[in-house]
């Protein structure tokens, strides 16, 4: 071998030795970079994606890294899933990094959000095999820091749905009876006032003018003509019926000394065209639907009669079956029953429980403020309706808005048992899930509840814990809550933000804290500082919750804490 093979060879070994054989210095920390830096919650997770750029003449051919990101935090560390690349002569099927060229490598980070993970930092630790050799590399800091903003999102805050009561202060009803009359007469036959429904009528009217809890609103009379003979004859006859019928009624409300009937109105119809059509397609009428396309037909009332009289065979049955029942006055009697007011449903409440309908009772509730006291009028409402899904619903939601969870899911399960198809504790219980942070069951139980009003401000909820904040703000709409407002901070609408925030009908102390951090994230100094002070005067637990928000890194905010 002459001198210049040898030094080639020896030149190949060098090299051999210097991609190969030595080991991996340290890596420096800015190889790599993070997106979001410092990191975010993102529902209740916290991940991020690690970019590492490898330089040229780094990556030894024969080994292989594994990357352990851990996020250190008060005294400990919690590692995401390990991630590994190798050279250029590692046999395996991880990402390879040149040794010549260098390469980049991206590692996907997450972690379960803690609170105390808002002061923390990201380190990576690296282990490396070489050949038959492992060893650890020093670890690597590459992030400060979460951002946490969207562990706001509060469940607890989402008013359940209410099972609403049926009460109505005023019930309409209506009681009427005919009055027929013979062909072409308009006067009244005695048998005609003595039949069961005018005599009903009667009655009810009397009965209604002695009941302080009955008013008449109106007396109604409606007069008809059968549609044979010419229009003229019919419209004298008609109007005829309700002369008489009229002045019958007047003089039977005077001889019952009925002064307060609200309006006597009266009104005729010459020709009942759609009075016949209805009785004849309701009819056992052989032929009926000629007569009904005859109708459709022709809409000229002489040229109807004409045709339908041409159907000879048919009109005898007409003129048997159909036409005496338009002969007639209908008198209706529109009145109104009166509830209780609400002065006395709270004081048969407070009595004589036992004397309110479930309906009265649920509607009690409505008429006091304090959850307190809206919880004892339900749990007199399921001690009393027990069979009632809607009594141990409201029950439940009064024991969710204070803080009794257990005992609220208790009474929404047995609610959903006795009525399967209600929506409300459906809703409510997909809420005790997102409490418990079951996303699966939480999803579920709000499909079950599909139409409900309540259920936007649910499922915006449920999108902001499952980290998709744009859902969440189309699901809230124009909803005036925290939530909604934290929303709409997170997809960057810091207008509607504020919007939102300046809305709020009652705002607390999570409102204000929420108004400074979109101070921050508009620099708007004096924002930050009036609503953080204020947060603060109405929750002592925020200032320490402050201290650490990197929301506010910028912000010299320790005067308020």
């Amino acid at each position: 071998m002459n001198r210049k093979s040898m030094l080639l060879l020896a030149a190949s070994g060098v090299i051999m030795l210097t991609g190969c054989s030595k080991k991996i210095k340290g890596f420096e920390a800015d190889y790599f970079t993070v997106n979001p830096n410092p990191l975010e919650v993102v529902g209740d997770r916290v991940p991020a994606t690690v970019t590492a750029r490898v330089p040229a003449k780094f990556f030894v051919k024969n080994a292989q890294v594994t990357v352990t990101p851990y996020l250190v935090f008060d005294g400990r560390e919690v590692a995401s899933q390990p991630y590994s690349f190798q050279g250029e002569k590692v046999r395996g099927n991880n990402p390879v990094v040149s040794y010549s060229n260098g390469g980049s490598v991206t590692i996907p980070v997450t972690y379960d959000y803690e609170p105390d993970m808002m002061t923390s930092q990201l380190e990576l630790a690296f282990n490396v095999t070489q050949g038959s050799k492992q060893y650890s590399l020093p670890r690597v800091k590459v992030a400060n820091g979460v951002v946490a903003t969207a562990a706001l999102a509060d469940a607890s805050t989402v008013t359940p749905a209410l099972a609403q009561d049926k009460f109505q202060r005023i019930i309409n009803e209506k009681y009427n009876a005919d009055i027929h009359f013979l062909i072409n007469q308009a006067n009244i036959r005695d048998g005609q006032l003595k039949t069961s429904e005018m005599l009903t009528l009667q009655q009810q009217i009397k009965d209604a003018n002695g009941d302080q809890r009955r008013e008449i609103e109106e007396i109604n009379i409606s007069s008809y003509a059968s549609p044979e003979g010419s229009l003229d004859i019919n419209t004298r006859l008609a109007e005829n019926r309700e002369k008489s019928t009229s002045t019958y009624m007047r003089n039977q409300l005077k001889k019952d000394n009925i002064t307060e009937f609200g309006e006597l109105t009266a009104n005729f119809t010459p020709e009942d065209w759609e009075g016949f059509q209805k009785l004849v397609a309701a009819s056992n009428i052989q032929d009926k639907e000629l007569i009904l396309s005859v109708l459709s037909m022709y809409k000229d009332p002489e040229q109807r009669e004409k045709e339908i009289r041409n159907l000879s065979s048919i009109f005898d049955q007409l003129a048997e079956q159909i036409l005496p029942r338009l002969r007639k006055s209908r008198i209706t009697a529109s009145i109104n029953v009166i509830g209780k007011s609400d002065d006395e449903i709270m004081q048969v409440l407070s009595s004589n429980p036992k004397g309110l309908s479930a309906d009265e009772i649920l509607y009690a509730a409505t008429l006091v403020d304090n959850n307190g006291d809206k919880m004892k009028i339900y749990n007199t409402a399921a001690e009393l309706y027990p069979n009632d899904y809607r009594t141990y619903n409201d029950l439940g939601l009064t024991q969710y808005v204070a803080g009794d969870y257990d005992a609220a899911q208790a009474n929404f399960a047995k609610a959903t048992r006795m009525a399967p198809d209600a929506p409300e504790p459906q809703m409510n219980l997909g809420l005790i899930s997102l409490l418990n942070k079951d996303y699966r069951q939480a999803n579920q139980k709000f499909g079950a509840a599909a139409g409900i009003s309540e259920l936007n401000d649910a499922m915006g909820t449920y999108y902001l814990m499952t980290g998709d904040a744009t859902a969440a703000v189309k699901a809230f709409g124009n909803a005036k809550t925290n939530n909604a407002a934290l929303a709409q901070i997170l997809s960057k609408d810091y207008s509607k933000a504020k919007t939102t925030l300046a809305g709020i009908t009652a705002p607390n102390a999570m409102t204000y804290y929420l108004t400074a951090i979109l101070g921050a994230r508009t620099n708007n100094d004096s924002m930050v500082n009036n609503n953080l002070r204020q947060a603060v005067k109405l929750d002592r637990s925020l200032a320490t919750k402050a201290a650490k928000d990197l929301e506010f890194k910028n912000f010299n905010i320790s005067a308020i804490l």
